[in-house]
């Protein structure tokens, strides 16, 4: 389970996400398999019939998602199936189709209908059209008010339930009377200003093993697909689907399981590490990096995604802004460079160098807290470069 902030309600309410396992019966199954078949359905559906009515008229008027979702009766009424899906659900499917069609979120109100689940004891909640079913413990639900849910099958074969809901906003952290600069970086995720450093996430255990089930996933594979294809005489060698190899199917799920053990578990680390942070100070200046940037570098794109900076710096906004503290992104420009001490600019410095000394000052430096200390320099009130200011 985890939860991210979503945005400010008016009044002392917020907007949380809660995701919790769900463990449907084969009936329930075979129900949520029919409603995602739905949901590529209508998308489909619906894609085609605005491609065709913009490639004929590309004067004409833009679909809404309210427009979309006034021509969901009819498609009910000429495909009989679809009535199998919760109506909203498919009402997703429209403002979803709505937001790529304009590649931005057009309307933020979340008025997508009402969902309605309901808790039934401690492991089971009621959802449209499936009934009874049985979850993680639901009592992150009491005192909330769900806005919107999402049933999704993982790779894993796992089902989850993702909820939008509306919480009591929570009580703030005391106040310490401290503040931190904050410098990122690969072998340490974060290097504070006062010295102290919190290495990244080891994943390289799961990454080994997810590497071992790919290979061996490629392979059964490529020997499934030659075992549908014809032979020269045009005979089918097996006529079997690809989903009827166990072999394969058994490569699938294991890679699939190592890689969200690792996703999982560094999300976990984050949480911790981030909650700690954002009781320990009440000030957290951070370096405003445009990590899509950064990754096009392909050196250090394995690296940056894995030290998770953007889950990183998400986490420390949405609790600063929970908990009542303050958290301040700079522009990063000659962090590395500057003598935090003297304020002498001795010039670029190759990655390779840790420690370096000023020419001017001679004091002696560690890059990355120097590069901290910097940071936490912008931020004060006379600094220069800042970026966003989150309370």
């Amino acid at each position: 389970m985890f939860d991210i902030i979503l945005k400010r309600e008016e009044g002392t309410n917020v907007l949380k996400g809660i995701k919790l396992r769900l463990y449907p019966n084969r009936t329930q199954q075979n129900q949520l398999e029919q409603m995602f078949g739905n949901d590529r359905f209508v998308w489909n559906q619906m894609l085609a019939m605005m491609n065709e009515r913009y490639q004929n008229n590309k004067d004409l008027p833009f679909l809404g998602k309210f427009k979309l979702n006034y021509l969901l009766k009819p498609l009910k009424k000429e495909y009989p199936f679809l009535k199998n899906s919760d109506s909203s659900s498919l009402q997703v499917v429209n403002e979803f189709l709505t937001q790529s069609w304009k590649n931005f979120f057009q309307d933020k109100t979340g008025q997508i209908g009402k969902p309605i689940i309901k808790t039934a004891g401690k492991r089971y909640l009621k959802i449209p059209k499936l009934g009874y079913v049985k979850t993680s413990k639901n009592g992150v639900l009491q005192n909330t008010k769900v806005k919107r849910y999402t049933v999704v099958l993982e790779p894993t074969s796992k089902y989850y339930l993702s909820l939008q809901a509306e919480i009591p906003e929570p009580e703030k952290y005391s106040l310490t009377d401290k503040q931190v600069g904050i410098d990122v970086g690969v072998a340490d995720l974060a290097i504070l200003s006062n010295g102290l450093k919190y290495p990244s996430f080891n994943s390289s255990y799961f990454e080994k093993k997810a590497k071992i089930w790919q290979r061996k996933y490629a392979r059964r594979r490529h020997l499934a697909k030659l075992l549908v294809l014809q032979d020269r005489n045009k005979r089918v060698l097996c006529p079997r689907s690809l989903e009827s190899f166990a072999n394969w199917q058994k490569a699938q799920k294991s890679k699939a399981k190592y890689q969200a053990k690792a996703a999982n578990q560094r999300r976990d680390y984050l949480h911790k590490l981030t909650t700690h942070l954002v009781k320990q100070y009440d000030v957290i200046a951070i370096e405003d990096l445009k990590t899509k940037n950064l990754q096009k570098n392909h050196h250090l794109a394995k690296s940056i995604a894995n030290a998770s900076w953007r889950m990183f710096r998400q986490m420390l906004e949405y609790k600063c802004e929970w908990y009542g503290k303050k958290l301040i992104a700079v522009d990063p420009k000659n962090t590395s460079r500057i003598c935090s001490k003297c304020g002498y600019n001795s010039g670029a410095k190759p990655l390779e160098i840790r420690e370096w000394t000023c020419s001017k000052c001679q004091t002696k430096h560690d890059r990355d807290i120097n590069a901290a200390v910097n940071i936490l320099h912008k931020a004060t009130p006379t600094g220069q470069g800042l970026a966003m200011v989150t309370s």
